[in-house]
């Protein structure tokens, strides 16, 4: 099973450029994209391009066709997004995300 600690950042090319990015595809068709900076609703709100100086992300789930599907996992969710997610809430729903079948 994926958890946080298998995630891959890079340098953002699309949100903005020195904020951090990922997207993380699992083999029943998700895809969480998990970001981090100054254009962020992340823990600081700042550009840097090391994960660890980040304690909390902003995540949202895509299907196989690449519609938002957060709240299906987050039913109370507000939002495409979710905000200021730690480490141990990203963790949760990996495992939440894997646990679905094809």
């Amino acid at each position: 099973m994926k958890t946080f600690k298998d995630i891959k950042f890079s340098q953002s090319k699309v949100v903005s450029r020195g904020n951090l990015q990922s997207t993380t595809k699992f083999d029943n068709g998700f895809t969480l994209s998990v970001i981090a900076g100054a254009h962020a609703y992340s823990t600081p709100r700042e550009f840097n391009l090391d994960p660890d100086f980040f304690s909390s992300f902003e995540i949202a789930i895509f299907n196989s066709a690449g519609d938002f599907v957060t709240n299906h996992f987050v039913p109370d969710a507000e939002d495409d997004v979710l905000g200021w997610q730690n480490r141990g809430q990203i963790n949760a729903l990996m495992l939440l995300i894997q646990s679905f079948a094809k």
